[in-house]
This record gives C-alpha cells, sequence and structure tokens, in this order.
C-alpha cells in the first residue's frame, strides 16, 4: 500500500493534493449507441417496465432483489413512484432508442461527495436487457459520470456473494474484488454476505480504453453480435499502453 512517513516516522497516506468535494450526479441523460440513461420516471417509465418484467415469468431476475417480485402493476408502480422519488438511490431508466422503450434501470448509491466514492447499483436488467450490447454500454455511461464528469475517486460495486452472476459482471467491467463482508445483511429473512469490488480513478483510464474498444462499431457484425470480448479488448488496451 503506498504511503509516506509523518515527522514521528508513522506511516500514513499520500495527500490529495487540491482536494474539493465533488458534485452530486445530475439529472441529465446519458447518451450511447446501444442505449440512453436518464432520470427514471413513473410517467414515463412504467408502462415499458412493467411490460419488460412480464419476460421473467418465474422471478428469476429478483432472487438476489432486496424485495420480492410485484405482485400486479399497481403494486410496482408505487414501488416504481418511490425509487423515482429517491435521491439515493438515484435510479436510472435504461432505454433502448430503437424502441423508446425502458427495459432496465440502475442507481448511484451510497453518494459520497466528501469522499469522492460512489457506488452502482440496485441494478435490473430484464430480458430484453441482458446479454445485449445496451447493458454494458449503459454501465460504461455511468462509470464515465462518475470519474470523468464528476471526478470520483472510487466507485463501488456490491452484490450477494452468492450471486455469482453479478460477481461475473463485476469482473468483466473491470472492478476488483476486494473482499466478503460475513454476515453484512439480513434480507428476505436470510443472511447475506456481500462481495464488494471497486474501480479506483488511477485505473478507469484503462478501463475506459478498453469499454470504447468494444463498443467500437468495427468490434460488433451486422446482428450486434460481439467479435472480440470486453476482458480482450481491455487486454490490448493495457499492452498497448507505453
Amino acid at each position: 500500500m503506498a504511503h509516506t512517513t509523518n515527522p514521528l516516522d508513522q506511516p500514513i497516506g499520500l495527500p490529495v493534493d487540491g482536494w474539493s468535494p465533488r458534485a452530486r450526479p445530475g439529472p441529465e441523460p446519458m447518451t450511447g449507441r446501444f442505449c440512453r440513461v436518464e432520470p427514471l420516471k413513473v410517467d414515463g417509465h412504467l408502462p415499458q417496465l412493467w411490460a419488460a418484467l412480464q419476460h421473467d415469468a418465474e422471478g428469476r431476475n429478483w432472487t438476489y432483489s432486496n424485495d420480492p417480485p410485484p405482485t400486479s402493476r399497481d403494486d410496482f408502480a408505487g414501488r416504481l413512484a418511490g425509487m423515482a422519488r429517491s435521491p439515493d438511490p438515484l435510479f436510472h431508466a435504461i432505454v433502448d432508442p430503437a424502441t423508446d422503450a425502458a427495459v432496465g434501470w440502475a442507481a448511484f448509491m451510497r453518494i459520497d461527495p466528501a469522499n469522492g466514492v460512489i457506488e452502482i447499483g440496485t441494478i435490473h436488467f430484464t430480458e430484453l436487457l441482458k446479454r445485449t450490447p445496451a447493458g454494458t454500454e449503459a454501465l460504461y455511461l455511468m462509470m464515465r459520470r462518475a470519474f470523468d464528469e464528476l471526478g470520483y475517486r472510487r466507485l463501488e460495486w456490491k452484490c450477494d456473494a452468492l450471486n455469482q452472476p453479478s460477481r461475473a459482471a463485476a469482473l468483466r467491467y473491470g472492478f476488483t474484488f476486494e473482499g466478503i463482508f460475513r454476515q453484512a445483511l439480513v434480507y428476505k429473512g436470510r443472511n447475506r454476505d456481500t462481495a464488494w469490488y471497486a474501480i479506483l480513478d488511477s485505473e478507469w483510464p484503462a478501463i475506459k480504453a478498453g469499454f470504447e474498444v468494444w463498443l467500437a462499431p468495427e468490434n460488433f457484425d451486422g446482428h450486434d453480435q460481439q467479435r472480440a470480448s470486453l476482458a480482450a479488448c481491455r487486454v490490448s488496451q493495457t499492452e498497448a499502453a507505453p
């Protein structure tokens, strides 16, 4: 761990020159080639999201959520209204520009402007968003806002340690595994050990370069199927760095 020493010869953290608290994320939409990420609104997104949720008849996508699957459209509308009002988590809809329909959501949360720490979480990719370039691009756009636009120092990702798809996604996106917080939560009447992941601002440029190579039009065929994986694109940029 990098450090310096004080006049008492004790190790202390490196100085953070010119640091000032960061701004909180604002309401401006984030627009990419495959998706648009915009503030969640009941009037604009409820019908589309409710329709998208119907593709998960078993409720498989809710297993690791703090909430159970909604029991009705009215139940979901009430939840969505609370999500739209929340300042933290700050929820965003993920919109397919081809249909202008919301197909999932994600949030900035545990927003800590004083220390420059922010988390992306409470992610719900419906079956219409899973395994699509739009899902990856949505996370890239949120990461870019946190680091490039707002200047945060640390971006976090946390999930149930038993949620293997989420843990694999964190690594795919370039997060580093930092450990397990044992018995961190009780939800749905059961224990949750929480897996922690993070990206630091110093790591972001290489990770960003990998995303941009992956998202480039030439990396996709006529059916939006990738030619090279995100991991391979990230490695290629790391190897090319001076």
